[in-house]
């Protein structure tokens, strides 16, 4: 990836999962989301990344190694907001998010900011679905 000397951004984040597969389905298929890296690792794990088409930021999906781990799969946010997923076109995003399964815990609302709602990933880590005011 290039960028200019001396800028900075935050390219990944990782969000732990059970299992790649299903998370590369649920965010490929429910989000539109793209597959950018499925590489295996010499120590038999794999480096995956998923992001949404055109976004700057992707997701690591990082499978669970421990118990400890697994115990966090769905609660990294401890019930809060963790990603918040921008859109052009809200009403659009939101009718394929539903037809398509997407768990949203309340209707869109309006805030002074743009339009919002709070839907949930498969493994119920809470997502904003937000179209910012122009």
């Amino acid at each position: 990836m290039n960028f200019a000397l001396g800028t900075r951004r935050i390219g990944e984040v990782a969000l732990l999962v059970r299992e790649c597969d299903d998370a590369i389905a649920w965010f490929t298929q429910k989000l539109d989301f793209v597959l950018i890296a499925d590489d295996p690792l010499p120590n038999g794990e794999r480096r995956v990344t998923v992001a949404p088409g055109n976004g700057q930021t992707a997701i690591r999906l990082a499978r669970a190694e421990n118990a400890e781990q697994a115990a966090q799969i769905g609660k990294q946010a401890k019930g809060r907001v963790l990603f918040y997923l921008h859109t052009q076109d809200f009403a659009r995003d939101h009718a394929t998010f539903l037809e398509r399964g997407v768990y949203f815990i309340e209707e869109p609302r309006q805030e002074v900011y743009g339009t919002v709602a709070v839907f949930e990933d498969l493994y119920g880590n809470r997502w904003d679905l937000i179209q910012y005011r122009a």
